[in-house]
Parts: structure tokens; C-alpha cells; sequence
């Protein structure tokens, strides 16, 4: 935006309303015409009185005064007082003349002249906005939240203006608004030949951005819920199953005690050739961002599914991979770029190399690709400006992994000190969590018939630990972005193991200071309703979670 003088006056050219003539008359045979010309901007105009018996009329014209010389344009009939001419070019004056018959001979009107105008054209308009006391030409102003700002444009003299829409009205040029949320304000300027100019302020508010580190934030997000398989199903949001999110749910999400929530997304089913995202999916992720936001919550958005482009964690890949992260990356911030420090962005979900073979440690370039990736979000989302200036961001380790981040985590660059989050996920044991074709049902130091012990409660103490350690004690934040355990139809004694691990893992992190972020599918909370389907486990959750 470019800033102006406050008393900045723009010229803009406005036509006067066509001259009155004086009439002009003649008289003869017992009968008289005065006769009127007016120039407008597609014709000149005649006008003419007339008294006496008169049997016919007709129309003279010619470029200069002198009757000689000049043409018959029309013939009238002889009650006619009006004609038209549209033949006259534009800024040639013309006298006219009216020839009148009698019983007595034909005489003439006195002459009357007129100049056929130009066309009327709308004004220029210009859109000029005053924010904390400083003029910008701008038709997109920024209002901190709680401000008020003057809407301006001009020309400041000459015609009148129409506003409506934002907290606007009247006729009055200049508008004070003090807008609670962004607003569209609608004005028309009426020139002084009638000509209109339509002009759209398109208002936003910024939100509010605490002065507050991220780890200070991170005590008030815990605990945290996931809303999976909804925007983040392909290729749309229900194609997995789950009704689309309402503000119902993420006000039961809210209720059960939950501070924050995580809404994974999947950008590139959404995009067209060129990786542009599509409006109207950018526009239903803003609306599930404000039910979460209506709720008081603070939400979490992210990549999610991207079809495994990302994945591709190779040198040779990495230009093009970048690039097109940086993209949608961009495009998302700019569009989230004035929401409050309430959003959180997290750049990907469970990177790593295609189909490499579990277990074994990654390859140096892998894991310097997936690190590369934050940098590139850092750099895309603080390039947006506004609010992102100053955003909490979420980089993850490699797979989520925790034992690889600890070892191979390498933070990006910011622009902006304590303004960073890390990103773990957390499903040990895998036969108990979420193999669901797993055998395992019981966890923990009460398993009477334990399969696997590897993973019992030292092993979570521990791995929590080492991103204590890594991270929170160096100031940076820790989010489980997921976890979780799932009952197995086929074991129904399973539930109370169940509990024991949620219960025992939650209560770790928080001991710790990671953040718990639930994943959920529709298990416990209606998709619908918003209704507790499981209130025991969730207060589980919630009050190890303290």
C-alpha cells in the first residue's frame, strides 16, 4: 500500500449541465416562433413556441449566423414546437433557424446556436483509507480488531456519493467505521454530468497477536482434540464416512474440555493444474476454522494428505517439491494472514521416504530434505506479511518420528524469536494402538497375559524425555499432533488397557509440558450433535491433561 498526504486532493474533469439559450424569435404573416437550442452530449436539441395561424415548418442549419447558404434539415408538421438533431458533430457550434409558412408567405425564426456536447463519463475514483492516523490509497484498509478507521476516496469535490454496507451511510464522503469482523463497503459517486462510479472498500480486521512465546502458549492449548477423516478425506469431506464439521461439534469438543483442536487438511485434491486452490475449498476451511474459533478454541490447520509428492525426499526432487509447497503454502497465509495468534499453521503431516523399509534409519538425504521443507514454510508463510509476521508456526519431525527427531531434527530459521512449535506423533505399541488386525490387548504394568512389553510405561517416560529435553528445555514447545489407542471388536476386554494407556500417556506429555493432541474419527464425540459418545475416556483425557 502506498502512503499519501491526508490532505491529498485528486483533479477529476466533470462536464456542466448544458447552457439555457435566451429564446430567439421572428414574426411575419400574422404569426410568430421563438425558437431555443441546446447542445447535450449525443444531439442538439430545438425548442420553439409559436402563436398565429401557421400551414408548415421546416428546420434551416448552417455553421455560422448568415442565413445564406444554409441547409433544410427537416419538415414538420405545422403543430410541431420540438426537433432533434443527431447528425451535428460533437464541438461544432450551429445556428439553427425555424421557416414558418403563412397564408400571407413564409418568414423565419431568429437564429438560435448551440454546440453538441461530448459523452458524460464516469469519474475516476480513488480508494483512500486513514488507519491509526495514516492515509493509504488503498480499497483493502486492515483495522486492528477493536479500532476504528475513516474511508475516504475522491475526488473530495464536484458530485455527491451513495454508501451502504461496513457501518456506512449517507451521502457524506468521508465514513468512520469501527468494524467487528471483516465487512464490505459499498459507495457510488455521482459526477456532475450524471455519470456513476462503483467502488468497494473490502475491510478486514486483524486480529490480535499477544505478545507471548510459544511456549507460553503451549500451556494454554492443552489438552487438544483431532477432528480427522473431514477435511482431510479424499476427495472430498465426507468421502470417508463423517458428516461435514458443524459448529455442534467443535462446541461438544470444546465442552468435554478441550483447549485446542487439530484440523488436518488436504489442499492438492483441490487445486487446479497450476496448484491454485480452488475459492470455495479455501472458503469451507475458513468456515470450519471460525466454528473452531466460535467455540474458543485454538486451532491447528495443516498439509495433510498431498498424494505423496512430499514424500519424494530426494535431491533431485527437492526444487521442484519445494517449489510447489511454497505455492499453497503462500496461498494459505495470505488468506489466514489477519486472523489471531488462536490459528496455528503446521507444515506437513508424516513426511518421509516412499516405501522405505521400516525400521531402518533414514538416509542423510532424506531427513535434510524433510527438514528443508520448514524452512520453506517458514519462509513462505512469515513472506505473507499481517499477522503471519508474527504466527506461531509447527514444524514436525521426520515421520513424527520421535527417536529420528531427536537425532536429526534441524529447526529452520525464523525472522521472529520464540514464535516456533515442534511436532511429534505418539502410537507406541503399534499392535495395541492401531493394528486393528493386532492381537494385543493389554498394556501396562496390569496386563495379566502381556504380549509386548517394549513399550510399557518406562518407554513412554522416556520418550517424552528426550523431547523434553531436545525442545521444551530449550524453548521450543512440543505438540503431540497425534495419538491414540483403539478398541478391537474382537478382544472386548480390552477397554480398561485402553484407558490405562491413555490415561498414563496423556499425563507424561503434560508432566512434561508436550502438548496431547488426541486423533478421532467420530469415536467419542457425535459428528453430528456434538453430543459425548464416551464421556468416561474423555474425562480421562481431559483431567490427565491438567
Amino acid at each position: 500500500m502506498r502512503t499519501l498526504l491526508a490532505g491529498l486532493i485528486l483533479g477529476a474533469a466533470t462536464l456542466a449541465a448544458p447552457a439555457v439559450q435566451a429564446q430567439s424569435c421572428g414574426s411575419g404573416g400574422g404569426a410568430s416562433v421563438c425558437l431555443i437550442a441546446n447542445g447535450l452530449a449525443d444531439n442538439i436539441q430545438l425548442g420553439w413556441t409559436a402563436s398565429g395561424t401557421i400551414k408548415s415548418l421546416e428546420v434551416y442549419r448552417d455553421t455560422d449566423p448568415n442565413p445564406v447558404g444554409r441547409s433544410r434539415i427537416a419538415v414538420l408538421p405545422a403543430t410541431a414546437t420540438s426537433f432533434t438533431d443527431p447528425t451535428a458533430a460533437t464541438g461544432t457550434p450551429y445556428w439553427y433557424w425555424v421557416r414558418f409558412a403563412t397564408s400571407a408567405g413564409s418568414y423565419n425564426s431568429g437564429a438560435a446556436t448551440a454546440t453538441r456536447g461530448t459523452a458524460c463519463l464516469p469519474t475516476a475514483v480513488t480508494p483512500l483509507a486513514q488507519v491509526g492516523g495514516t492515509w493509504m490509497q488503498t480499497d483493502a484498509p486492515v483495522v486492528p480488531a477493536g479500532a476504528s478507521a475513516v474511508l475516504g476516496p475522491q475526488p473530495a469535490s464536484g458530485g455527491s456519493w451513495s454508501w451502504s454496507g461496513c457501518g456506512t451511510a449517507g451521502t457524506a464522503r468521508l465514513q468512520t467505521i469501527t468494524p467487528a469482523a471483516a465487512c464490505k463497503s459499498n459507495v457510488v459517486y455521482t459526477n456532475s454530468c450524471g455519470a456513476k462510479t462503483a467502488l468497494t472498500f473490502n475491510v478486514a480486521v486483524a486480529g490480535v497477536m499477544r505478545d507471548i512465546t510459544s511456549l507460553q502458549l503451549s500451556r494454554l492449548m492443552s489438552p487438544g482434540w483431532n477432528v480427522g477423516n473431514s477435511l482431510d478425506a479424499t476427495p472430498n469431506e465426507t468421502s470417508w464416512g463423517n458428516p461435514l464439521i458443524n459448529q455442534a461439534l467443535l462446541n461438544g469438543v470444546k465442552a468435554a474440555g478441550f483447549k485446542s483442536v487439530r484440523i488436518p487438511v488436504t489442499w492438492t485434491t483441490h487445486v487446479d493444474a497450476n496448484d491454485n486452490i480452488q475459492p470455495q475449498w479455501m472458503a469451507r476451511v475458513a468456515e470450519v476454522v471460525k466454528y473452531a474459533r466460535n467455540a474458543g478454541l485454538y486451532v491447528m490447520i495443516n498439509l495433510h494428505h498431498e498424494g505423496g509428492w512430499l514424500d519424494n525426499v530426494t535431491y533431485d526432487q527437492q526444487p521442484a517439491n519445494n517449489a510447489r509447497f511454497a505455492k499453497l503454502w503462500t496461498q494459505i497465509a495470505e488468506h489466514f494472514k489477519h486472523h489471531d495468534d488462536y490459528l496455528l499453521f503446521a507444515s506437513l503431516n508424516e513426511v518421509g521416504k516412499q516405501n522405505a523399509p521400516w525400521g531402518v534409519p533414514p538416509q542423510q538425504e532424506w531427513t535434510d530434505v524433510q527438514n528443508g521443507y520448514h524452512q520453506v514454510f517458514v519462509n513462505a508463510v512469515r513472506a505473507t506479511g499481517g499477522n503471519n509476521a508474527r504466527r506461531h508456526l509447527v514444524v514436525q519431525g521426520y515421520f513424527t518420528n520421535i527417536d529420528t527427531s531427536f537425532d536429526r531434527a534441524v529447526l529452520p530459521t525464523d525472522t521472529i524469536a520464540n514464535r516456533l512449535f515442534f511436532e511429534v506423533h505418539y502410537y507406541d505399541p503399534y499392535n495395541f494402538t492401531i493394528n486393528g488386525d493386532g492381537q494385543m490387548w493389554q498394556w501396562g504394568a496390569t496386563a495379566t497375559n502381556p504380549t509386548e512389553t517394549w513399550a510399557d510405561e518406562p518407554w513412554v517416560d522416556a520418550q517424552f524425555d528426550k523431547m523434553k529435553a531436545r525442545f521444551v528445555d530449550q524453548g521450543v514447545p512440543v505438540i503431540v499432533g497425534e495419538y491414540g489407542a483403539y478398541l478391537k471388536p474382537n478382544y472386548p476386554g480390552m477397554a480398561p488397557y485402553r484407558k490405562a494407556w491413555a490415561e498414563y500417556v496423556t499425563r507424561s506429555m503434560s508432566q512434561r509440558g508436550l502438548v496431547p493432541m488426541w486423533w478421532d474419527t467420530g469415536e467419542m464425540i457425535d459428528r453430528v450433535t456434538g453430543a459425548h459418545k464416551l464421556p468416561d475416556m474423555l474425562k480421562v483425557l481431559v483431567d490427565n491433561a491438567k
